[in-house]
């Protein structure tokens, strides 16, 4: 699957601010269409409110939509996700932050949005920031979403309040009150000799001691242990395939493929400062797709498809 976070853009150095609305980068997504047209790709674009509530970048995105070349979900940045009450700083960057009843009214309002621009109902949902809460699942289930996007396997958001998925894994799982609601975790894992001891090892590598002595770095360079995200975005193609393969091995089925919108304009995300970034970038997808399809024997798939494929072994 891939799953882009489709949202506005912002200086990722500096705070998060109300002010930032612009979505300019939405007119650039063609160019990852063209590739994932070639190799039967269905991306997910998970929106947030500038999106949702921009007239062109409707437009743009519909249009892809409407000849069934994309799907649509929600992404909640809430420091730009009226209702406006909260104090905008970290901890109130991720949604689950909130007071249960203001996440709710944002998600309301979003999910609003959304389904005006688009003639449909969101069924897929990614938290801004990863940023999952205590009230998030019920509220999920509330609102009509059948699948949440917003795990990260082995990774902790704690330094500035997110939450931790440290004992997280890479497999689907079903969550709600009846269970029939499906968490399909992007793609993040651990390769090298000591893979099988990376949910242990790994957070004791990388405290606050491990990372000023840069042992994380010491330990992927030697081949020991690395800890890798499926996504063009500051990792290179010979690293995600080699996350594919380790994955595979260890038992996954499910991969999900993610990145930013905006990083498809040179100088909106640090991943693509120039054009000759930007045409690596474009090409690690067209040649990760087809390692994937010719070489791990995998397909194209998307979030409700997966559901849907999962819940009826879940059933039976």
């Amino acid at each position: 699957m891939v799953v882009i976070d489709t949202e506005e853009e912002f200086d990722w150095s500096r705070p998060h601010a109300r002010e930032n609305t612009s979505v300019t980068a939405i007119a650039a997504q063609g160019l990852a269409q063209e590739i994932f047209s070639r190799h039967g790709i269905i991306p997910t674009y998970v929106i947030d409110y500038p999106v949702a509530s921009d007239p062109g970048a409707v437009e743009t995105l519909k249009g892809f939509a409407d000849k069934g070349e994309c799907r649509i979900g929600a992404h909640l940045h809430p420091w730009v996700n009226p209702p406006h009450e909260e104090p905008v700083n970290a901890r109130n960057s991720y949604p689950g932050n909130l007071a249960a009843d203001l996440e709710r009214r944002k998600l309301e309002t979003l999910t609003g949005a959304i389904s005006e621009g688009f003639g449909t109902r969101p069924q897929v949902y990614k938290a801004g920031r990863y940023g999952v809460g205590p009230a998030t699942a019920r509220l999920l289930e509330d609102l009509g979403y059948l699948v949440d996007a917003s795990v990260v396997p082995h990774t902790r958001f704690t330094d500035d309040g997110g939450p931790d998925f440290t004992g997280v894994g890479f497999h689907p799982s079903w969550f709600g009150s009846a269970g029939d609601r499906l968490e399909i975790p992007l793609t993040c894992g651990f390769c090298g000799l000591l893979r099988g001891l990376g949910p242990s090892l790994f957070p004791r590598i990388s405290g606050a001691a491990g990372m000023r002595l840069r042992v994380p770095g010491i330990f992927a360079r030697t081949g020991l242990l690395e800890r890798i995200r499926l996504t063009p975005e500051g990792v290179d193609l010979a690293a995600n395939m080699r996350l594919a393969r380790s994955l595979y091995r260890q038992g996954c089925r499910v991969f999900s493929f993610t990145y930013h919108s905006p990083s498809l304009v040179p100088g909106m995300t640090p991943y693509v400062s120039d054009g000759e970034e930007l045409r690596r970038f474009l090409d690690l997808m067209d040649r990760f797709f087809g390692f994937f399809r010719e070489v791990l024997g995998g397909r194209p798939s998307e979030p409700l498809e997966v559901y849907d494929l999962l819940r009826a072994r879940h059933r039976s």
